[in-house]
């Protein structure tokens, strides 16, 4: 008979998302320099939303006496990333993979936790359907944002 994994605790769950949010940011620098115009303001603030949860959540895991999972030297990403083309098919999947981390997130927390976590769900499902968009990539939304496919 095989056990099952203990799920997470609220405490570990907000460290994925914050490992998420790490990747993040980091994968917005390559977007960025392949962007240009209002593309490349987006990512900017793309960044910088990620940043602001990221500085949130190392605050809040701190004053709770969690781990804080430390930040990596550089992520590996999935694909090169050449153009304009592959740079916005990059965002769609930084979007859906950190919203993702949000989404299981939300099945460990509870109270204020749970409504974080749901903000962010909601802002990075958003963003990952604007970037779809810019990027014409059909359909531009997804049923249940954050599932993993």
């Amino acid at each position: 008979m095989s056990e099952r994994a203990a799920p997470p605790t609220s405490a570990e769950a907000l460290a994925a998302a914050l490992s998420a949010e790490y990747a993040a940011i980091y994968a917005y620098g390559p977007i960025g320099v392949r962007l240009s115009g209002s593309a490349r303001t987006a990512a900017r603030q793309a960044e910088a939303a990620h940043r602001r949860r990221r500085d949130a959540l190392v605050v809040q895991l701190t004053t709770a006496g969690a781990t804080v999972p430390p930040d990596q030297a550089g992520y590996a990403l999935p694909f090169p990333i050449t153009d304009r083309a592959s740079a916005l098919r990059l965002a769609v999947e930084v979007e859906e993979r950190t919203a993702a981390h949000w989404r299981a997130a939300l099945a460990a927390t509870s109270g204020g936790d749970r409504d974080q976590a749901l903000d962010a769900l909601i802002d990075y499902s958003v963003r990952a359907t604007r970037w779809r968009r810019t990027a014409k990539i059909s359909p531009l939304t997804v049923p249940f944002p954050g599932r993993p496919t």
